[in-house]
């Protein structure tokens, strides 16, 4: 499979309305052949509605779609070469694994020898190759699953969109299949692009992520640059288990005015005094001797960690620590951490400032 060499996405002022309502607002996405590719976003974001766009199940209301430099706006979508995996899985009930799985090639008049030589090479790439004679109401969900990426497998298309399909699945196997769904991805070469809200299974599957909120993209980066430098303070507020704390602040010079709780420093300086998100992940707070008053609410125990719940004056905001601190509800605390790891963005626009 050439597949590798495929697959190339670019999205150029991509706009969505249906009547009034706009869904996308001027989407513009590249995305690098053999990639894979996480469009991640709370529900409602705009993140279903990109993907559908680039199968060609949505039209677009203006702008563009290109596929490896053509211009494949106006395309139906089995003129695309895309496939595309399901939350449901899409399954024909009254097939068997193989006929399933060989449809697409019989659709198009692929010859019997040559479709059951695709559908073995394919049901063998995600391990199914002992189940082709069943139906799909005799697997489990995790089998139905792997079904339908041997589907789409079996067509060697150029790109793959996968619309949360694993969101069926319990946790366990969810969090197996996420690595043999990258490895998948890897071993065939193609483009994968990937739906999800689940900030988690983006930051481990994907090679970039496109942040969406409110029908526009936010942030494109890494996994880790999107955590390490949330470019808004709605990403930073999504991103990570748990998520960044967010504290409306004063930023004066190198100090930053907690409410009436007390001030810290950071490393940055403000040419005058403006109103502020302060933002700190989970585990760069820890327990000072002096630093933010605080009171603990309530202990998460995670075995190997714990997670601590903290008012600070009239905000609350959590603590990721190990399992040797000693955290008690009631106690009263003080809370630091170091300049470097405090997040400034704009109160207003939520525009990173730092």
């Amino acid at each position: 499979m050439n597949a590798g060499r495929r697959g190339g996405v670019s999205l150029q002022g991509a706009v969505k309305r249906h009547g009034a309502l706009t869904v996308l607002h001027g989407v513009d996405l590249d995305i690098q052949p053999g990639e894979f590719f996480v469009l991640l976003g709370p529900s409602g974001s705009g993140k279903t509605t990109t993907l559908r766009v680039l199968a060609g199940l949505e039209s677009i209301s203006a702008g563009r779609v290109l596929i490896d430099g053509e211009d494949v706006t106006q395309r139906d979508p089995g003129d695309r070469d895309v496939a595309m995996v399901f939350q449901s899985y899409a399954l024909y009930p009254h097939m068997t694994v193989a006929q399933n799985i060989g449809f697409p090639l019989k659709m198009v008049g692929q010859a019997p020898d040559a479709i059951a030589r695709a559908v073995a090479g394919a049901a063998d790439k995600v391990s199914i190759g002992h189940l082709l004679d069943r139906r799909p109401g005799q697997l489990s969900g995790g089998q139905q699953q792997r079904v339908a990426l041997a589907r789409a497998i079996v067509r060697e298309p150029r790109l793959f969109l996968l619309d949360e399909p694993l969101s069926n699945l319990d946790a366990r196997l969810r969090l197996e299949t996420r690595v043999e769904l990258k490895k998948l991805q890897r071993s065939l070469g193609v483009t994968a692009v990937y739906v999800t809200h689940d900030q988690e299974e983006a930051m481990t599957l994907a090679d970039r992520i496109a942040v969406f909120m409110d029908g526009r993209i936010v942030q494109v980066g890494t996994p880790k640059g999107i955590f390490g430098r949330p470019s808004h303070a709605a990403v930073a507020g999504f991103i990570g288990t748990p998520p960044m704390n967010l504290l409306e602040a004063t930023w004066s010079g190198r100090d930053v005015q907690v409410g009436l709780a007390g001030r810290v420093t950071v490393d940055a300086v403000a040419p005058g005094e403006r109103a502020v998100t302060l933002g700190v992940r989970p585990g760069d707070l820890r327990i000072a001797e002096a630093g933010l008053p605080a009171e603990v609410e309530l202990v998460e125990e995670l075995g190997d960690s714990r997670i601590a719940v903290l008012r600070v004056g009239d905000q609350r905001v959590k603590l990721k620590t190990d399992s040797t601190i000693d955290l008690r509800e009631g106690q009263a605390v003080h809370l630091g951490f170091a300049a470097g790891a405090a997040h400034l963005f704009d109160r207003s626009s939520g525009e990173r400032l730092n």
